[in-house]
């Protein structure tokens, strides 16, 4: 089962994507990956590394903390 933040990480990461108009090949081309990968990071089920995410940010110009928007300490089990 994907912990929360992973997927929380991997629907900012989607929603990003989309909203930018790049396929998850784009993005796999972008960081040496396949697109499955891709898809793997996007519904939690892969985690994404701290130096892959900040890649991710240099890709697609954003802060690694926003992947991290919105989330809140018990979707971390800090409650």
């Amino acid at each position: 089962m994907p912990h929360p933040v992973d997927v929380h990480v991997g629907q900012k990461l989607r929603a990003l994507r989309v909203s930018r108009h790049l396929s998850q090949s784009d993005i796999a081309r972008g960081l040496g990956l396949s697109f499955q990968q891709i898809q793997k990071y996007e519904i939690g089920s892969n985690r994404i590394s701290a130096s892959r995410l900040f890649a991710l940010s240099v890709l697609l110009n954003v802060k690694p903390a926003y992947f991290y928007k919105g989330l809140k300490d018990e979707d971390a089990g800090l409650s």
